[in-house]
């Protein structure tokens, strides 16, 4: 890559030419952003994924620019229109806009109306009229009249050549640029009803006769208009004020004040309507919409990070309960590596109101297969299990407590759960679900499409390659950042290990079904197609429980254990010993171990990873109860405070489970005592919180929560 673009990226990310150009490098050559920022420190200056992924996004986009540049020449030299002078410009354009308006007058396109002009020869009177010398261009005009071309009069001959004009305006990089910077100072969204569809439509209500700047509308509502657009309710319109964008126009073009001038000014007024407003419009409601894309994007994979990363329970015996009235709630058991024992239906609830024996059987469940938590997902009929889970008698201490369920019914019809439980049914998959979330959330939510888990804004609407893309690396971010344990992960989870893939995590399983487990990361190497590069990128995430070397099980790479036994040989023990030792590990001088190739940012991870081997980097798990006395709507009143989970975070603020079955919006503004610009700021993902209830409208099903004020 050239070195400007190389400095280009360094300048705008605030980082050195050498830490971009490393990382360029290693991602050419297939490494994968977790990799880079956990063992290759040294060659980017200890970089973060943060700033990988940017350095990554920007390199796609100028490799982007590039062929956009290339077929572009390419089609120009076609036409045989290429000087040196315009290829100059044309290698000499930095944004892809300015490519594009150089390229504008020599883009192929249909039949325009100056183009038709142009085959009537009127191409040499637009020139006159645009020098704006002539001072009777009608007079001039008469030359042009030829009725084989169907140019019957003057008034023709001009009415061409006024077409001709407003597409060179239309086409003039400067005009085009004016415009930009016009919309960019003054343009406006607006929004209005279809008519005939206000009623339809309602839930628009608020964007009917809206108008806002364009530059300063929040990106959830300007997702929420390009939605109401889409669903045929809302017909927005983008435009500055017209007046200045013409003057603008006209101080480009009308030179003089005479009677050419006059057919210029009309010309350039019919190339802003017709031409360049439209097509700029279109570019800055492409250009809004990205932006409003990828800021919601962003919401979304940060929610989808907080709630990969929630705490684990560990491994425990569960009992998983899918509530439900009429249909009951069904039983699972799942022993402590998640594998289904057992399942059955109980009904505690109407219209059956099995409570006796529903009690009877969870207790016998509870003690036949030392059940050590109760997971009860959080929907329909979910507070009323709960409940009736928390007043039964047990002979053991054991946790209860409510688990999120969304996604759970997508996971249960999916391919997935079929390939796992072929001769079970939807609601046994789908209980299965629920308790495995409590025990290792990230490696049950793995296997669910992040879109059907609920916690973004306009998933739907936003660019869905965009979105895929960015979801996929942070679900990859996360699996790395914990580690996985190879000998228990699912194929959904070791997928997303650095440099496995679905391929390779398939014959990961199939040599582990076929040959037992795995007692060494060596054995990896030999899978099937799993060669020296993949074992490169790979190792280091993957954990070995009580593998014969005890380096297997820690997050060390396998490229740095003779390091680490050379230390232990320092400090005259075994590998096993040295991590058993705090005493022994603190002999060592780290400076004595750099090399060419190592560091001490990756000899300070080595030693901290030898304190705590393959520690899981999550926090400790936290019980959490709602309050017994509330557990629908009809319960709330003003003025109540609650404890409550938040599920969602969103620009225009969070939303809280409060255990009423439907969660409670805390608004930006009643975040907290001063103005809240990101709400991941004051709240995170699945974080306990003290709120107060400000208003409740059942009709809507609408609850207004706050934390201001609260005791």
């Amino acid at each position: 890559m050239e070195n400007k673009y190389i400095q280009q990226i360094a300048n705008e990310l605030g980082i050195r030419d050498f830490q971009v150009q490393n990382t360029i490098n290693l991602l050419l050559e297939g490494a994968t952003v977790p990799f880079i920022a956990r063992y290759r420190k040294e060659m980017t200056g200890s970089l973060d994924e943060v700033q990988i992924a940017a350095i990554r996004e920007m390199h796609e986009k100028i490799v982007e620019l590039e062929k956009r540049r290339e077929a572009i020449i390419a089609s120009v030299r076609e036409q045989e229109k290429l000087t040196p002078e315009l290829e100059k410009l044309f290698l000499g354009a930095t944004t892809k806009s300015e490519l594009e308006d150089l390229y504008l007058p020599y883009k192929p396109k249909r039949r325009t109306r100056a183009s038709i002009a142009r085959e009537k020869g009127l191409e040499p009177l637009a020139r006159i009229i645009l020098n704006q010398h002539e001072a009777n261009p009608f007079r001039k005009a008469k030359e042009f009249v030829n009725t084989a071309k169907d140019v019957k009069n003057e008034e023709e001959a001009i009415a061409g050549a006024r077409d001709i004009i407003a597409e060179w305006v239309n086409e003039n990089q400067q005009s085009r640029q004016r415009i930009r910077n016009h919309f960019e100072r003054s343009g406006a969204i607006n929004s209005k009803p279809v008519r005939g569809k206000e009623l339809e439509g309602i839930k628009y209500e608020t964007y009917y006769d809206w108008s806002e700047p364009l530059m300063k509308a929040p990106s959830h509502r300007l997702m929420a208009m390009f939605r109401g657009e889409n669903e045929g309710f809302l017909k927005l319109s983008i435009e500055p004020e017209e007046e200045g964008a013409r003057e603008a126009l006209n101080k480009l073009f009308v030179k003089s004040n005479n009677e050419c001038s006059h057919l210029v000014e009309e010309a350039v007024k019919d190339s802003y309507k017709r031409l360049l407003q439209p097509s700029i419009e279109t570019e800055y409601r492409q250009m809004v919409k990205e932006k409003a894309d990828l800021e919601a994007i962003r919401v979304f994979a940060e929610n989808l990070r907080q709630l990969l990363m929630l705490p684990p329970l560990g491994q425990k015996t569960v009992l998983a309960i899918d509530p439900g009235f009429r249909s009951g709630c069904k039983l699972v058991i799942l022993d402590r590596q998640g594998r289904l024992l057992h399942n059955e239906t109980i009904y505690p609830h109407p219209p059956q109101s099995e409570v006796k024996q529903s009690v009877a059987k969870i207790q016998n469940l509870v003690k036949a297969y030392k059940v050590e938590a109760i997971a009860i997902g959080n929907g329909t009929a979910g507070r009323e299990t709960e409940n009736l889970v928390r007043r039964i008698p047990f002979d053991t201490e054991l946790i209860a407590l409510m688990v999120n369920e969304n996604g759970a019914s997508v996971y249960s019809a999916s391919a997935v759960a079929r390939e796992e439980f072929p001769e079970y049914d939807v609601t046994v998959r789908g209980s299965v679900s629920i308790g495995r979330r409590l025990m290792d959330p990230l490696s049950e939510l793995v296997k669910i499409d992040p879109k059907s888990i609920g916690v973004g804004q306009y998933q739907h609407d936003v660019n869905q390659a965009l979105l895929q893309k960015s979801l996929e690396s942070v679900v990859e971010s996360c699996v790395n950042k914990v580690g996985v344990e190879l000998n228990t992960a699912s194929k959904q989870l070791l997928t997303y290990v650095s440099g496995v893939g679905p391929v390779l995590a398939t014959r990961i399983v199939e040599y582990r079904e076929k040959n037992g487990m795995f007692k060494s990361r060596e054995q990896l190497k030999n899978v099937p197609r799993f060669g020296d590069k993949v074992y490169e990128q790979a190792a280091g995430f993957l954990r070995i429980r009580d593998a014969e070397n005890p380096l297997d099980s820690s997050a060390v790479h396998p490229e740095s254990y003779t390091i680490v036994t050379r230390m232990a040989k320092k400090a005259g023990c075994s590998v096993a010993e040295l991590i058993q030792n705090e005493d022994l590990r603190k002999q060592i001088k780290l400076e004595e171990f750099i090399s060419d190739k190592v560091g001490m940012p990756t000899l300070t991870d080595i030693m901290a990873e030898l304190s705590k081997p393959g520690r899981d980097p999550r926090q400790k798990f936290e019980l959490f109860e709602f309050d017994k006395n509330v557990n629908s709507m009809d319960d709330l009143r003003p003025g109540m405070i609650l404890d409550g989970l938040v599920t969602n975070i969103t620009n225009f603020g969070a939303f809280v489970d409060i255990g009423v079955h439907q969660d409670g919006l805390i608004h930006v503004s009643q975040l907290a005592d001063k103005y809240v610009k990101d709400p991941n700021t004051i709240v995170k993902l699945n974080q306990k919180v003290r709120v107060k209830v400000l208003e409740i409208d059942k009709e809507r099903k609408r609850i207004q929560l706050t934390l201001k004020n609260v005791q």
